[in-house]
């Protein structure tokens, strides 16, 4: 018996030695140091969603700002000692001294600082959550109010917004990373004073994917000349007055050099639309070819329904203006590739939208009553593209809606692929005509209407 109980008692303190170590493990006591800590303090994650890299590249280039004003305050020594015996140089004056102090040493100092100060470490984020998070992206640039832009603004008294949401982020496109030159560059500006002439830039910037821009508080430039203009019942079909647009990133200076007579006018596409007497002729009269539709015939179709639309193409809004005379309001997208045609559209009188094909279209489903589209998505669209891209017009354009394919041009082989893209949405077709273009190429125009959908 007594053998017996030796050999449970001895199982009992094996069994809770056991279960003493495993307690122990689990606590952490077998842990190196640095892990132990980790274990008590929740702190393992202190990396986890922070860039490493990008903290280290804005830290080197705050290094660079210092070493390269360093070495260019010692040029200056240098270059004062050895001018110190030529009498024959003269002492810069006080203005100068002054300039050079605040461009080439106060600048640099503040910038570099700046720099310092917003070099952002990982914070704890949430009460409930105690891993080390970063904002995405802000290590990433080092102008300071591309930072603050995208840096998320919590609603004040920590109370929840309309929108649901406890902060706002202010968004830019993810390509804007790889253009961080020209972002940066676009970004820097004296906050309250007037912008640089850079629309140039920001367009670059949207058409290569970093769409929607980030806001910026500087003052837009205008004309230095701008005049009022004209009264609505004449800036239908008049040229504007050319002292109200800034020209200096065109290669012409006035309304009259984009005349398509001029081989050097600076854009290409929409050959003439700065000319009224050839712009008034368009979709009225006896129209020659079969791809040609009437605004009055299209209008016939749904007496009454077509109110609001959207003109998706290149031009100086001839058509908003024809379907203005209609009573139908039009927004007409367009991007200055050239020539200023946003501002040509709006001192028409009419509506300009400043959109890229990159970019989803800011409204809300069903809500058009007809979209427009002509001279812009010809056959060098990618097919995908496209896809996306009627996808979106077919979001927005309501049951009963109009789509007006408007001289669409593409190679003959590829015509069957770019039928199937604008006839997969099955919408009703009013009017469809294909026309040679040349040899190799084809017109193809359609008037669609979207059909309503069941749940």
């Amino acid at each position: 018996m007594m053998g017996w109980t030796q050999i449970v008692l001895g199982g009992l303190v094996i069994i809770a030695s056991i279960s003493s170590l495993f307690r122990f493990y689990s606590a952490g006591f077998f842990m190196r140091n640095e892990d132990i800590c980790y274990h008590f303090y929740g702190l393992k994650n202190i990396d986890m969603g922070f860039d490493l890299q990008a903290l280290s590249d804005r830290v080197g280039e705050v290094l660079n700002k210092m070493e390269s004003l360093q070495d260019k305050l010692e040029g200056v020594v240098q270059q004062m000692e050895k001018d110190k015996g030529d009498l024959s140089r003269s002492n810069i004056s006080k203005l100068e001294y002054k300039r050079f102090l605040e461009d080439e040493v106060i600048k640099p100092l503040y910038e570099a600082h700046i720099s310092l100060r917003l070099i952002r470490l990982p914070k704890p984020e949430g009460l409930r959550n105690t891993t080390m998070k970063e904002e995405p992206l802000i290590n990433t640039f080092v102008v300071e109010e591309i930072r603050k832009y995208i840096t998320p603004k919590d609603n004040r008294l920590g109370k929840v917004n309309i929108y649901g949401t406890d902060r706002i982020y202010n968004t830019i496109g993810h390509v804007c990373v790889l253009l961080k030159k020209e972002l940066e560059e676009y970004m820097d500006y004296d906050i309250g004073s007037f912008c640089k002439d850079d629309w140039n830039v920001a367009q670059k910037l949207m058409i290569n994917g970093c769409d929607p821009l980030p806001r910026r508080r500087c003052l837009a430039r205008a004309s230095k000349l701008y005049q009022k203009p004209y009264p609505i019942n004449e800036s239908l079909w008049k040229l504007p007055d050319g002292r109200n647009v800034r020209w200096a990133k065109y290669q012409c200076r006035n309304f009259e050099c984009l005349s398509s007579k001029n081989p050097k006018r600076g854009y290409s596409k929409c050959t003439g639309c700065f000319e009224m007497e050839k712009e008034r002729l368009k979709w009225v009269g006896n129209l020659s070819l079969p791809i040609d539709f009437r605004v009055t015939d299209v209008l016939a179709i749904k007496p009454g329904e077509i109110r609001i639309g959207l003109d998706y193409g290149v031009g100086t809004g001839s058509f908003a203006a024809r379907m203005r005379e209609q009573n139908v309001t039009i927004i007409s997208t367009a991007l200055n590739l050239g020539a200023p045609f946003n501002e040509m559209i709006a001192l028409r009188g009419l509506l300009p939208l400043y959109v890229t094909l990159n970019q989803r279209l800011p409204f809300f489903d069903n809500t058009m009553d007809l979209i427009h589209t002509t001279g812009f998505l010809d056959g060098w669209i990618d097919l995908q593209l496209m896809d996306f891209i009627l996808f979106d017009w077919d979001r927005i354009l309501r049951p009963g809606g109009l789509l007006w394919v408007d001289r669409f041009f593409c190679n003959r082989k590829d015509l069957d692929d770019y039928m199937y893209m604008f006839l997969q949405f099955r919408y009703k077709k009013h009017k469809w005509a294909i026309a040679p273009k040349s040899k190799d190429e084809v017109f193809l125009s359609a008037l669609l209407e979207k059909p309503p959908r069941s749940l």
